[in-house]
């Protein structure tokens, strides 16, 4: 028995789990041990038959074998690269010739970065389009708004909806620009000099330069102009800030979603299977666990982003090894958790439970006060003192407040028909046609529509130029 961490079973998909995965980890690097190998060989250095060698051992992981070499040596990338050079005792005489191990290890997690990105970026699309049916289907359903976490004035779910939507069209850009720019440490040795490789290549027709330009082609990454042992590590601070931001959108969602859930709002609620449990104790209970899973893990993810910070700041001169041992989990994790909360989210907005009975009794019950607002409109328009028009308005709401306390019916439409000084300038029925909010949403359906079919269209061509983009490759 031993310890294991709820990202192995329980958060994050199989494809991000395998990614992460220390056997992926390690084929990597031998995909990168066996790229420096097949430069050097076109400079003459290395014989066919050792390269051969290598390239049959390239996915024979052994990992009970590495880890006996690692209790002895106490170093992770040495006993991998033993373990393969045992496999392969040809190759292995010039495996890791003039590299230092971030030659290595950077390089890969830079590569897993890149896919890992890509992974999230597939489902955040596929979230973005989920969103787009959902206000498309709701751009003109009316419902409460609020401001201060009271009832304010209305607007429509669809363009609700669209706020979340747009936080998270907003993170995809952010994503995509983070996932091209995503550079390698290259291939320059203990100080990022390439001091060995100038000397490993000074009488061959090949340089330090155009060797490291071979690689960095073969693994499909750029390297940082400068570098020093590793790649700058600002760049995972870069990477932990998009994630978060992702995590924050993300959150915004889920938050709102357990408030609408709850019995005082009634708007919305995640779906919620036959023989689901909500509590071990209370058998009645519907609780919003989709979202509450979702805030859980978007916390840890925002925290990743000042141990990142600190890393970039305390890296002292060429490098020191501080930040090895939480970036074996704040990096992955941060991309598992991302994984697991847009799994989560995207079943909740496709079966989003709309509660159109919850929403007409806050419109009746609150709707009233927020026309108030048109109200106080119409009536300057008509020639009133706004000043002593919204004093009168108010007088009338904090009272129709009381009668609402005393669970009696909101009374502030007949009370606003009695006022006199009101009536001077707009007539009842006029007032009561005011008083319908339904009819006082603006732009908010319009804007929905327009944003949702934005989506679409920007996400059609996405996938558009990346087919033609694969082709091309």
């Amino acid at each position: 028995m031993t310890y294991q961490s709820p990202f192995t079973n329980r958060y994050g998909s199989k494809e991000m789990r395998a990614l992460w995965s220390e056997s992926a980890r390690r084929i990597i690097w031998r995909r990168i041990w066996i790229a420096v190998a097949e430069a050097q060989a076109s400079a003459g250095l290395v014989d066919t038959a050792q390269l051969e060698d290598l390239r049959k051992n390239a996915k024979n992981i052994d990992l009970k074998r590495a880890y006996e070499i690692e209790a002895e040596i106490g170093h992770d990338l040495v006993s991998e690269l033993k373990t393969f050079a045992e496999q392969s005792p040809k190759g292995g005489e010039i495996l890791h010739w003039g590299l230092t191990s971030a030659d290595v290890q950077d390089n890969a997690d830079v590569l897993r970065q890149r896919t890992g990105l890509a992974i999230l970026l597939r489902d955040v699309r596929e979230l973005l389009l989920a969103f787009a049916g959902k206000i498309n289907e709701t751009a003109d359903l009316v419902v409460m708004g609020y401001t201060h976490l009271q009832p304010a004035e209305p607007t429509t779910l669809g363009y609700r909806l669209s706020m979340y939507a747009q936080d998270l069209d907003q993170v995809f850009d952010t994503l995509v620009r983070i996932h091209n720019s995503l550079k390698g440490k290259g291939i320059r040795g203990a100080v990022g000099s390439a001091a060995p490789f100038v000397e490993l290549f000074e009488n061959t027709e090949t340089s330090a330069e155009a060797f490291e330009e071979d690689v960095m082609s073969v693994l499909g990454i750029d390297a940082h102009q400068i570098t020093s042992q590793i790649y700058p590590r600002t760049q995972d601070y870069w990477l932990l800030c998009a994630l978060s931001a992702l995590a924050a959108a993300l959150h915004k969602f889920a938050f709102d979603l357990r408030i609408q859930q709850s019995p005082n709002f009634k708007t919305l609620s995640e779906p919620f299977g036959e023989e689901q449990v909500g509590s071990s104790a209370m058998p009645f209970k519907r609780n919003p666990v989709g979202a509450e899973k979702v805030c859980s893990l978007a916390r840890s993810v925002a925290a990743s982003t000042w141990v990142a910070w600190q890393n970039a700041s305390n890296s002292i001169l060429e490098r020191t090894l501080d930040d090895s041992a939480n970036r074996r989990s704040s990096i992955p994790e941060a991309f598992l958790a991302c994984d697991e909360m847009l799994a989560t989210c995207l079943p909740i907005v496709n079966n989003l439970q709309v509660d159109e009975s919850g929403i007409q009794e806050n419109i009746d019950l609150f709707g009233p006060f927020s026309a108030t607002e048109r109200l106080l409109s119409a009536l300057v328009r008509a020639g009133a003192d706004r000043q002593e028009m919204h004093d009168r308005i108010r007088d009338h709401s904090m009272r129709a407040w009381e009668s609402l306390d005393r669970g009696e019916d909101n009374p502030i439409i007949e009370s606003l028909c009695t006022d006199t000084a009101i009536l001077t300038h707009v007539q009842p029925t006029r007032i009561r046609e005011l008083m319908n909010i339904k009819t006082y949403t603006g732009l908010a359906p319009e804007r929905a529509r327009r944003f949702a079919a934005q989506i679409a269209e920007k996400l059609s061509l996405v996938s558009s130029g990346e087919k033609t983009s694969r082709k091309k490759g």
